[in-house]
């Protein structure tokens, strides 16, 4: 799929009902040949910013999932594949924040720093849609993914990922 068909994948998950950190994440599940139930499971506890704390953005938490699929540690005693993976989503999650100045949900909602936190997720309206900047943020961390995957080298050994 080509960058504007995973954005365009990612936000028809969003307005499907899903949460940012699946909708990022699931837009490749088939990349991963991972059956979309299985994908939606694992990064189902990771959107409104953690299971609703509002803490580290969904759609950025789908992006570090995503990198994970790419570059992440497998062997444990690998502490250089383990830096690299860090490296890079260190890199992306500041592309991110320097794009929409946080990756806090409750930052990128506007929302004050006494806001109660509560498990019930808002009812998908049209006023939601409105009012939240999910979308941007969703099709935002699919377009950083993918042009770190597009641009990286592909060099396992070292710690360079560009």
């Amino acid at each position: 799929m080509t960058k504007d068909e995973r954005i365009l994948r990612a936000r028809e998950l969003f307005l499907q009902g899903y949460n940012c950190s699946q909708s990022v994440f699931c837009a490749y599940a088939d990349d991963y040949k991972m059956p979309l139930e299985l994908a939606l499971r694992v990064s189902a506890s990771l959107g409104g910013g953690i299971a609703r704390m509002r803490e580290t953005c969904g759609a950025v938490c789908g992006m570090a999932m995503l990198v994970g699929m790419e570059e992440g540690q497998t062997q444990p005693n690998d502490p250089q594949q383990k830096q690299k993976n860090y490296k890079i989503v260190q890199q992306l999650a500041g592309e991110f924040r320097e794009k929409h100045g946080s990756i806090k949900c409750s930052e990128l909602l506007g929302l004050r720093k006494d806001a109660p936190i509560d498990t019930v997720p808002e009812e998908r309206t049209a006023e939601y849609y409105k009012k939240r900047p999910c979308l941007r943020m969703i099709e935002s961390a699919v377009a950083i993914f993918e042009d770190w995957k597009d641009g990286r080298v592909d060099d396992r050994a070292g710690l360079e990922n560009r």
